[in-house]
Parts: C-alpha cells; sequence; structure tokens
C-alpha cells in the first residue's frame, strides 16, 4: 500500500466507526486484563458468556483468589485451555495484589511479568485500559496488514513495528480496533469479502474476490 493511501485508508474506517471498541466486556482495566487473558484461542463471544457469570462474584484480584483455583475453572470451563488460563490468572492474581497493591499495571515490562501475559495482550490492555499508542497485532490483523499492503511482516512484532511508523498520528489510538474488526468480518481468512470492503481501492491485495452467486 503505498504510503499516501494510507491516510485514506484510515479516514475511510474511522468514518464508518468513528468510535471503534473492543468487543469483550470489562468495567475495570483488571475486568479487562482478565478478559484478554482468557480470549487466546477463544472467541469473544465465548469469553464474554464465561465472564458475565464470573464477573458478578470475582471482578477484583482479591475476590478471584479468594474464589481459588477449582471453582474459578467452573466458572471458565466452556473456554478453551481453561485449565491452564485459570492456573495463570490465580498466579497473576496472586502478584497483583502482593507486589502492584490489587492494581494492574500500566507499564508493558509490569504486565509482561504476570503468568500469561505476552506482547500482544500488554498492547491491549495499554491501549484499551490506559489510552496508550500500541498495535495489538492477533491473527486479523496479521492478515489485514500482509494481504492489503498496508505493513507486511513476517511475524506479529515486524507487523507491529511497521504499523506505528505507517500509521498516521490521528489514527493510531484506534487503529488496531479498526483493522480487527475489518479482519474479523470483511477481510476474512478463506475468502475475503472484497465486495463489501470500504477501502478495497487502497488495498493491494490480487485478485478480489468476487461476491457469491444469486442463491447460494
Amino acid at each position: 500500500m503505498k504510503p499516501e493511501a494510507i491516510e485514506s485508508f484510515f479516514a475511510t474506517l474511522r468514518a464508518a466507526n468513528p468510535t471503534p471498541a473492543s468487543e469483550l466486556e470489562y468495567t475495570t482495566p483488571f475486568e479487562l486484563l482478565v478478559a484478554v487473558l482468557l480470549s487466546a484461542q477463544a472467541t469473544d463471544a465465548g469469553v464474554n458468556k464465561a465472564t458475565r457469570r464470573l464477573f458478578p462474584v470475582a471482578s477484583t484480584p482479591q475476590a478471584m483468589l479468594a474464589l481459588g483455583l477449582d471453582r474459578l475453572q467452573d466458572y471458565i470451563k466452556t473456554i478453551g485451555l481453561y485449565r491452564g488460563k485459570a492456573r495463570n490468572l490465580i498466579a497473576t492474581c496472586r502478584i497483583l495484589v502482593d507486589q502492584h497493591g490489587g492494581e494492574v499495571p500500566r507499564t508493558r515490562e509490569g504486565l509482561e511479568a504476570l503468568p500469561g501475559v505476552g506482547r500482544k495482550t500488554a498492547n491491549v490492555v495499554m491501549n484499551v485500559a490506559f489510552g496508550e499508542e500500541t498495535m495489538a497485532v492477533d491473527t486479523h490483523i496479521f492478515r489485514v496488514c500482509n494481504r492489503t499492503g498496508l505493513a507486511p511482516g513476517r511475524n506479529p512484532l515486524e507487523v507491529e513495528e511497521k504499523l506505528m511508523k505507517r500509521v498516521p498520528a490521528q489514527y493510531r489510538q484506534d487503529a488496531h480496533h479498526w483493522l480487527i474488526l475489518h479482519g474479523r468480518y470483511v477481510c476474512v481468512a478463506r475468502k475475503p469479502r472484497c465486495w463489501q470492503c470500504a477501502v478495497i481501492q487502497y488495498c493491494d491485495y490480487r485478485p478480489k474476490t468476487p461476491p457469491p452467486a444469486a442463491g447460494r
């Protein structure tokens, strides 16, 4: 994608969705952290279904520690890899209580020191909870950036670094939301819905996919 097209690319996405937001349900930085940890290899809808039951009884690190591992597993057992995620959550809650006064750290170093928290999770929390200009490159963003030519890279870190250089400053705060949603609903993996794409004119992908035949 040519640099002069990037401004128009994001302006178009913003015009269609001026205030994008995470599809994970949360009310505090801690709840967001929990939801993002649970979302690995799981859908946001599946995570929301579990946390609607979990958060009313354990919305703080202290309450989750009091809940205990076995009961926590019962609340999240519909989510893939729930046993490992439950262990990481309990260990994370212990660190938050012992080292951070029960608060979620605002720095990348503090976040990535928590069990189960990698760079992508830290970027989500920093951006969504604390308003930092970060790019949480998941499979959707990785695909969109490579397919469109926006920020091609061999791995998520390369894509993230290119995004931070190429995305105009006025779009950086919300860019990863627009890209995730675009990849989730339009620029999908197997057959991108090019016929529904608002930014098709800026995209390097060839060939563009045609709409399905009538009646299919």
